[in-house]
């Protein structure tokens, strides 16, 4: 009866699974501050997109680690950059998974801001925007699906859909991560993907934490520039968010559940404070019930694999 009358569904095929890619590993390494989480190198690529296939989860998003970094993050755009050939390897293994390509310039900056930086350290917002774009073409020209921005500068889906449609990709849709608040819940992701701000932080260009009118006025300004589906991260803390800009725009959803999302949860679990499988329910139903129509989480796996045994 409960089944019957249930009024939130999850299934794997509304999941996206991130992955770190990194240049010069062979196999596999675990992320210490993600239990259950690893770096990847190219040759363990294949054998992941049949895993996911297996388990019925159609997409990735996908993180790289250069073998070098500058100032102005030229590894983002490099035709045979780490992202670029994780793409084509996934798309040998399995042509039909869908492959997301963050835009950001973060993990391939010497300085680890996503952006260029001016003399006195600050990002420079409007110079940035070339290279941004130039990532998203060079993206799709590898074969990513979807092109997801997720430095929040000012301007950046407009540049970044001009771009892809003068390079003839005008029917490669923009995820722009719309409303991605300057979280706590990000320090783990920023170990698995070396991607921590040498000095500073990204407060002058992420969402202040309290301000969800300032949310609502980014997501209306990304959809306005062209955006063709938007997301709101982390999740959790932000669940009303994600109901609100569910109210605001009939487009896909995305909802991000972060790293420290998932690894205060696991490491919960390990201690025998919480159920796992419970907990990883609830935290997925929750983000799909507050109006995500996508969920990017690192259990998907997990739960997928979970459904597929019940």
């Amino acid at each position: 009866m409960r089944g019957l009358v249930r009024e939130t569904h999850l299934t794997p095929s509304q999941l996206v699974y991130p992955l770190f890619v990194q240049a010069g590993l062979s196999g596999r390494t675990p992320i210490l501050s993600m239990p259950g989480q690893d770096r990847l190198g190219l040759d363990a690529l294949a054998a992941e997109a049949l895993e996911l296939r297996a388990l019925g989860i159609p997409a990735v998003l996908l993180f790289g680690l250069p073998a070098v970094k500058d100032a102005a993050g030229s590894g983002a755009w490099d035709r045979d950059g780490i992202v670029q050939q994780a793409t084509q390897a996934l798309k040998a293994a399995d042509p039909d998974l869908l492959v997301v390509g963050d835009v950001c310039l973060c993990e391939y900056t010497s300085h680890g801001h996503c952006g260029l930086l001016r003399p006195d350290g600050s990002v420079d917002n409007d110079a940035s925007l070339p290279l941004l774009a130039a990532t998203a073409v060079s993206l799709a020209e590898a074969g990513c699906d979807i092109i997801a921005p997720s430095d929040m500068m000012d301007g950046r889906i407009g540049a970044i859909r001009a771009a892809l449609d003068g390079a003839g990709f005008a029917g490669t849709p923009v995820l722009a991560y719309a409303a991605k608040f300057s979280s706590a819940f990000y320090g783990p992701f920023r170990e698995a993907a070396d991607s921590a701000p040498a000095f500073g932080d990204r407060r002058g260009y992420q969402l202040d934490p309290a301000n969800g009118r300032m949310a609502r006025h980014e997501v209306m300004a990304d959809i306005d520039q062209g955006a063709d589906m938007v997301m709101v991260k982390p999740a959790l803390p932000y669940l009303d968010v994600i109901r609100e800009v569910r109210g605001m725009t009939d487009l896909p959803l995305a909802a991000y559940n972060v790293s420290g999302e998932y690894s205060m949860l696991v490491a919960a679990a390990e201690r025998g404070w919480i159920d796992r499988d419970r907990a990883v329910d609830e935290t997925l139903t929750s983000i799909r019930r507050a109006g995500a129509d996508i969920v990017i989480t690192y259990h998907a796996k997990e739960w997928a694999a979970r459904q597929r045994r019940s």
